[in-house]
C-alpha cells in the first residue's frame, strides 16, 4: 500500500520495524535511517526473506533538517516514523513539512538541556501541518499512546463522562543487574528525578520527586510500590477529555533502583549541565548513559511481566462506575518472538500501529493530534492482532 521511513535503530525501533514487516500489506516498502547505518544494514539482513516488505537503509543525522529533508524527498515515503531521541522531534517535523510527508512519534519534544515534558512546542505546529494537508500524530507509544487510546475507548464505550484517570505503569521484570534502565537511560533518569505533578480541578499540583507513594496489586504481577510522576499524556488528556476532574500517573520502582538513583543524583551524575573533564566538556548524564547497560541488551536476561493500564471513574446512564483497562506483557515471550524486552515491545508495537493507521488513511486528517483525539476502535483491534492484548476489569480496586 505504501512506504514508511523509520528514523532510529535502537531497541524500540527494532520492535517497530519487525512489526512493520509483519504488516506488509500496509507497508510494502521500508527505509531504515539512522546515524549508524551499520545497525540498519544488520537489521535489514536479519529481516530479508521473512517479509514481502522491500527494505532499504540510509545514514542520516536527525539533528540536520536539510539532510533529513533531502533524504525524505529522495526516498519518498508516505509517512515518517520518528524513533530517534525526543530532542530531535522538531527537526524531524520540520523536515516532514519541507518534504510533504506525514509524521508519527512516540514521545513529546524535550529541550536537551533540561527535563521539560510539555507538548507546547509540537502543538505550535498544528496550523502548519493543517495548511500542508499533513497529519502529525504525537505519542504513539504505550504511555503516552495506548493509555490515550484506552481513554478514548473508555469514553466511547463505557462512560458518558470520565471524572478521574489513574495511569499505572508497572514493570515487574528482573534483569539481574544492580542498576540499569529499561529504556534510554538519559530520558528515563531525567523523567524520574524531576518533580512530580498531577491535574486536579483545572490546574496542576506539583510534588517533590517520589513524594507520593502507593501500593497496588497488579494482575499477573502482584503487589508493587508505585510513585507519582509527571507524564506528558496528563497534559493532553486534561485538554481533550471533557470535564475530567483529576489525572494522575504512577510508575513502579524497587528500592534498589531508587537508592542507586538517589546516590547518582547526589554526586551530580544526573546533571544535564556540561562540566570540564581532562580538558574536554562532558555532560554527566550522557557519560552515565555510556556506562550503564544498553536497554536493548536486557532482553535475554529479563524475566517477569509488565502491567500498564488506566483506572477510570465516571458516570454512565446516570450511574457511577469504575473500570480498569490494562495490558500484561511477558518479557521472555517478547524476547522469544523478537529478541527484545517488554519495555521496547510495548512501545514499538503501538508505534507501528499509529503509523499504519495514518498510512492506510483511517487516522489521516490535517493537523497535529494526540491519540485520544482519534477513533480508538481500529487501534484497539490492532493491539490484539499484533501482540498486546488488553483486558477490561469492571470491578477493579482503586488507588486512594
Amino acid at each position: 500500500m505504501g512506504k514508511v521511513m523509520v528514523i532510529g535503530c535502537g531497541g524500540v525501533a527494532s520492535v517497530a520495524i519487525h512489526k512493520i514487516c509483519q504488516n506488509d500489506e500496509v507497508f510494502t516498502e521500508l527505509c531504515i535511517a539512522s546515524r549508524t547505518v551499520s545497525k540498519c544494514d544488520a537489521l535489514k539482513e536479519k529481516l530479508e526473506g521473512t517479509t514481502k516488505t522491500k527494505i532499504t537503509t540510509a545514514q542520516v543525522d536527525a539533528d540536520d533538517v536539510e539532510a533529513l529533508t533531502e533524504l525524505i524527498k529522495k526516498e519518498r515515503p508516505e509517512v515518517v516514523l520518528n524513533l530517534a531521541l525526543p530532542y530531535q522531534d522538531l527537526t524531524i517535523m520540520d523536515a516532514c513539512l519541507a518534504a510533504g510527508v506525514h509524521y508519527i512519534d512516540t514521545a513529546n519534544y524535550e529541550p536537551e538541556d533540561t527535563a521539560k515534558f510539555e507538548y507546547k512546542w509540537q502543538w505550535a505546529y498544528r496550523e502548519r501541518f493543517k495548511s500542508a494537508g499533513l497529519t502529525a500524530l504525537l505519542g504513539s507509544g504505550f504511555d503516552p499512546g495506548v493509555t490515550s487510546v484506552f481513554t478514548a475507548y473508555a469514553l466511547k464505550h463505557y462512560f458518558d463522562e470520565i471524572q478521574t484517570i489513574d495511569i499505572l505503569d508497572c514493570n515487574g521484570g528482573d534483569h539481574g543487574y544492580p542498576f540499569a534502565t529499561n529504556f534510554n537511560p538519559e530520558i528515563n533518569l531525567r523523567e524520574v528525578s524531576a518533580n512530580g505533578s498531577y491535574w486536579e480541578d483545572g490546574h496542576w499540583v506539583e510534588t517533590k520527586p517520589m513524594e507520593i507513594k502507593r501500593e497496588y496489586d497488579f494482575p499477573q504481577v502482584g503487589k508493587k510500590d508505585m510513585y507519582l510522576l509527571h507524564h506528558e499524556e496528563i497534559e493532553s488528556l486534561a485538554k481533550h477529555v471533557p470535564g475530567v476532574k483529576r489525572i494522575r500517573f504512577f510508575m513502579t520502582f524497587g528500592q534498589s533502583y531508587l537508592t542507586h538513583m538517589k546516590c547518582l543524583e547526589n554526586v551530580g551524575m544526573l546533571s544535564t549541565s556540561p562540566v570540564m573533564f581532562e580538558g574536554r566538556e562532558i555532560v554527566p548524564i550522557q557519560f552515565l548513559k555510556a556506562l550503564l547497560p544498553d536497554p536493548a541488551s536486557l532482553g535475554p536476561r529479563t524475566v517477569g511481566k509488565t502491567n500498564i493500564g488506566c483506572i477510570y471513574t465516571g458516570v454512565k446512564d446516570g450511574k457511577e462506575r469504575t473500570i480498569y483497562i490494562y495490558n500484561v506483557c511477558d518479557h521472555q515471550a517478547c524476547y522469544k518472538e523478537l529478541g527484545s524486552q517488554a519495555i521496547s515491545y510495548t512501545t514499538g508495537v503501538p508505534a507501528m500501529i499509529g503509523a499504519a493507521l495514518v498510512a492506510n488513511g483511517q487516522w489521516r486528517k490535517p493537523g497535529v493530534y494526540n491519540l485520544e483525539e482519534m477513533d480508538p476502535d481500529p487501534f484497539m483491534e490492532m493491539l490484539n492482532q499484533y501482540g498486546l492484548p488488553w483486558v477490561v476489569d469492571e470491578h477493579p480496586a482503586t488507588v486512594e
